[in-house]
């Protein structure tokens, strides 16, 4: 494909002739799409990412990228969870969001969008808003990873013991609004978190239930700008945490050589 694509460029061969090159090696080796990531990680590693099992809870500013990121990389069995619908004001920040479709659930929304980038990913939907009470309903499968990009405190303790009793590998996103410099963030654990005042509460409610703090999180050290009670919000620091959450687990199922 890369020698057909390379003649192509030279002159060598004909735009007609390389779209059959480019059908014969679909149908042969498979979808095109990944052709750029295989060289970096080669076909096992990109097989491994399509058979791990994701469950992401909240798509907001935070999730929505962390999905974006994993779909485009080749996760391929992936469940989220959100029953929140799509609101003007999310247009600032969440990927999913877009003029059109103001109302309508973020979920399908996400559906729509990522079967439309990768048909072959298979995304299950619950469009509800996971509780305390209802999580034993909604989440009862085997995973190999949680995302916990929710903002409810109480669900990501109970999204925590989950994983701990179940064995599944877990990396929460911590507070992202109130902040703009995206610098700041980094993966380390719920023990090593500063300036958060979720942070703060988790590790509060966590050593209650007897676990220890050796929970991933991505958190930024950026101290929150003092606006009282008014919520405040930008993309950059949400969606670079989405994609710190993505590239965690991506890094984690392939387990690359550290070239730095």
């Amino acid at each position: 494909m890369y020698v057909s694509y390379h003649l192509a460029r030279a002159g060598f061969l004909s735009p007609d002739r390389l779209s059959v090159w480019v059908f014969i090696w679909y149908n042969i080796f498979g979808d095109i799409m990944f052709d750029r990531l295989i060289p970096l990680i080669g076909e096992e590693n990109l097989e491994k990412i399509k058979n791990t099992k994701i469950l992401l809870v909240g798509i907001g500013g935070v999730g929505g990228f962390a999905l974006e990121c994993l779909v485009r990389t080749g996760f391929s069995d992936i469940t989220i969870i959100d029953g929140d619908t799509i609101d003007e004001s999310n247009l600032n920040r969440q990927i999913i969001t877009n003029k059109e479709n103001i109302g309508n659930s973020k979920v399908k929304e996400a559906l729509n969008r990522y079967q439309k980038i990768n048909s072959n990913a298979k995304i299950t939907i619950k469009d509800i808003f996971l509780t305390k009470d209802n999580m034993k309903e909604y989440i009862n499968e085997k995973y190999d990873y949680i995302i916990d990009a929710c903002d409810d405190i109480n669900v990501k303790v109970e999204l925590i013991k989950y994983a701990r009793t179940n064995h599944i590998k877990i990396i929460s996103a911590l507070g992202t609004g109130k902040k703009i410099n995206p610098k700041y963030l980094e993966i380390t654990t719920l023990a090593k978190t500063e300036n958060d005042p979720l942070a703060r509460k988790l590790r509060q409610l966590i050593r209650k239930e007897n676990l220890d703090l050796n929970i991933p999180v991505v958190f930024s050290k950026e101290t929150p700008i003092d606006m009282k009670n008014i919520l405040g919000a930008c993309i950059f620091v949400p969606a670079v945490a989405g994609i710190y959450l993505a590239n965690y687990i991506f890094l984690d199922t392939i387990k690359p050589q550290d070239n730095s």
